[in-house]
Formats: C-alpha cells, sequence, structure tokens
C-alpha cells in the first residue's frame, strides 16, 4: 500500500510535541528542535531516525520498503520507500524515532495517556 507524506505527517503529528519544519527545502518533521525526518526531493522517499540496530534489521528483512544511500551510512537513519511501507510498520518507526528524541518526562506522559509502557531498553 503507497502511503502519502500527508499520511506520514499525520502519524508523527499525533505524538506529543511533534512540529513541521523545513529541512533540505524540503518538509520535515521535529521533535522540539530535534530531527525526525524528511521528504527528500523524489516526493516517495522519507528518512526517518532509526536505531541503528534496527536499520540493519530493516535493510535485510525488507528491502522493498527501506534502503540507504551513502550519505545516510554514517548516521542512524534509514530511507523509507513510501510506495512500499506498510502503514504500521511505518507507524511503529516513527513512534520509536519520537520516543529516542522525546523527553522521559514526554514519554511517561504519553505511555500514561495510551496505555502504553516504554520497552526496556
Amino acid at each position: 500500500m503507497a502511503l502519502s507524506y500527508d499520511q506520514v505527517r499525520q502519524m508523527a503529528l499525533a505524538l506529543p510535541n511533534v512540529s513541521e519544519g523545513r529541512s533540505y527545502g524540503g518538509p520535515s518533521l521535529h521533535v522540539g528542535r530535534k530531527f525526525l525526518g524528511r521528504l527528500r526531493e523524489d516526493g516517495e522517499t522519507f528518512a526517518l531516525r532509526v536505531d541503528l540496530n534496527e536499520r540493519h534489521e530493516l535493510l535485510e528483512k525488507l528491502p522493498d520498503a527501506f534502503f540507504l544511500t551513502d550519505h545516510y551510512r554514517a548516521y542512524p537513519f534509514v530511507l523509507v520507500n513510501l510506495l512500499a511501507v506498510e502503514p504500521a510498520t511505518l507507524r511503529r518507526l516513527i513512534e520509536q524515532a519520537w520516543r529516542m528524541l522525546a523527553s522521559k518526562r514526554e514519554i511517561s506522559k504519553y505511555d500514561g495517556l495510551s496505555g502504553t509502557r516504554t520497552p526496556p531498553s
């Protein structure tokens, strides 16, 4: 199922303290002042912050949906093919990225409101 950037944006903006901005001339998403991700120039690829261990697994198991370019290899990001990624997978990854950037207070408050618990690190 193909996703639009608007759908990605809605997933992210449903989380506390996520805001929109601009990065490299295109739309981007931030948690406070921290960079969460951005739509790439092709309009079909989203660069998303991700845990490096998770990235390795995504690249190995879902190569149609996730890939890298040399530019992103040294950074904790993965490129998401919005034409191939499953919505539930992307929603989970956006929340994980948010948890990497949000304050402990924001996470605790969100977990209390949503009834979820932060997984142990």
